[in-house]
């Protein structure tokens, strides 16, 4: 790993940190009275969740610049120039690393051993993309789906402050967050997975080895079929608001999912 990418890592870190612990509550008091009144256990998963959101603003925005606007990236996805991707990751690592230290500070509340896994899996999947600078379109392209991120955590924000599921502002953000989910994890995985397989047997994938090989392809096995559960709740969820069949219910099986979703910076396993 190169210094820059160290120090972007190490920077990313740091600033997750701080918009928790000083932004965040300082910045919600302003926006929502509501803030204020939740019991401390929630304070901390909303302060949580509106870093993650603003993680998943940068690294999903830059994605796109890097899809539209990289040329060397876009010409050979396996081995192509990975200069802004590792950018991109290492701010990915940096909130990573940020909430394993979160969660081990708040276990007893916010505990999750799948998070964990997940996290180090993720860690481990993007070190070769850090180390090695291989896979940087694939490793890119996976981040995309953190633009359906914001609406997730706006989804238990609303929650979290007693709206109705039939406020106006509720059902247009779950259509949103369904809209944005489909586009960004289902939509296109055609696309993702033909330029996965049209790398097969050539010079550049042999090059890879067994052991990026593997953790390639079998992370993106695994991401695209919770991708597709959680699609299919998010989607039966949303039928339900929009035709008026849902009941008012603590946390059903779709938002359990959602939630879980939004908080997995997750899903980054490339």
């Amino acid at each position: 790993m190169e210094t820059r990418e160290l120090t972007v890592l190490a920077g990313s870190f740091v600033g997750f940190q701080l918009l928790f612990s000083v932004v965040s509550p300082r910045l919600s008091t302003v926006i929502t009275p509501g803030y204020g009144r939740l019991p401390a256990t929630k304070l901390t998963e909303w302060n949580s969740r509106l870093v993650s959101t603003v993680h998943a603003l940068v690294v999903g925005l830059f994605c796109l610049y890097i899809l539209w606007f990289d040329d060397a990236v876009n010409a050979d996805p396996v081995w192509g120039d990975p200069s802004l991707v590792k950018l991109n990751v290492a701010i990915t690592c940096g909130y990573l690393l940020y909430d394993l230290v979160l969660l081990a500070c708040n276990w007893s509340t916010m505990g999750d051993g799948f998070f964990v896994c997940h996290h180090l899996a993720a860690l481990y999947a993007y070190g070769y993309v850090l180390t090695r600078g291989v896979l940087p379109y694939f490793a890119n392209f996976r981040l995309i789906s953190e633009l359906s991120t914001p609406f997730v955590n706006q989804r238990w924000f609303f929650e979290s402050l007693k709206y109705p599921r039939s406020h106006r502002l509720v059902v247009i953000n779950g259509v949103a967050m369904a809209v944005a989910f489909f586009l960004v994890r289902t939509a296109v995985m055609p696309s993702y997975w033909s330029s996965v397989f049209a790398t097969f047997g050539t010079e550049a994938f042999d090059r890879l080895g067994l052991g990026a090989q593997v953790a390639w392809i079998t992370s993106c096995i695994a991401l695209d079929i919770l991708n597709t559960i959680w699609m299919y709740k998010i989607a039966r969820g949303c039928y339900k608001v929009l035709t008026g069949r849902s009941g008012r219910r603590p946390k059903d099986a779709a938002e359990k999912e959602a939630s879980s979703e939004g908080k997995q910076v997750n899903n980054h396993s490339d």
